[in-house]
């Protein structure tokens, strides 16, 4: 009996190891594709510019099918996020714009928890995505723009405002 519960030990060990190693790994934040904006308010307007262009054949609605408000999720982007929002403060009110001079565009915005999901299309008559919503509280948020047309490229503006 003594022989065989030095046979298990080393083996427990080992699992112990292992196990202790794989849940002790840090949890990596996904890059965002290009870029992140640091913003608190009454930020200088020119910070809360950014470029970058669209791509990608991963369905934004494998993130979320509705938004907070039950407006539907939808386009294809990248799955990586293509800008991380980190909020210095909470902000009353954002309006988040994306500028290809007219293509058809989409946004899906995450955060800072997991379960808070923006997500916008048409500006009015304009095919360019926007979202104006209220109550960003402080954090991290992570960006996407899509397209309607899996893998199309085009360049855009991405302006964050406070209205």
């Amino acid at each position: 009996m003594k022989y065989r519960r030095l046979l298990l030990q080393p083996k427990f060990s080992l699992l112990l190891a292992i196990f202790t190693a794989i849940i002790a790994q840090p949890v990596i934040a996904e890059p965002a594709n290009f870029g992140t904006l640091k913003l608190s308010p009454g930020f200088d307007p020119a910070k809360g510019v950014v470029e970058g262009y669209t791509g990608g054949s991963y369905s934004l609605s494998a993130i979320s099918n509705r938004d907070r408000d039950k407006k539907a999720c939808i386009g294809f982007a990248d799955p990586k996020p293509d800008h991380i929002l980190i909020l210095e403060k909470d902000f009353p009110r954002l309006k988040i714009l994306v500028n290809t001079g007219g293509k058809d565009t989409t946004l899906l915005i995450k955060g800072p928890d997991d379960q808070t999901i923006r997500c916008g299309d048409d500006t009015g008559k304009n095919k360019d995505a926007s979202i104006d919503d209220q109550n960003f509280k402080k954090g991290t948020y992570q960006i996407w723009v899509g397209t309607f047309d899996s893998g199309a490229k085009h360049n855009y503006t991405l302006t964050v405002q406070q209205p």
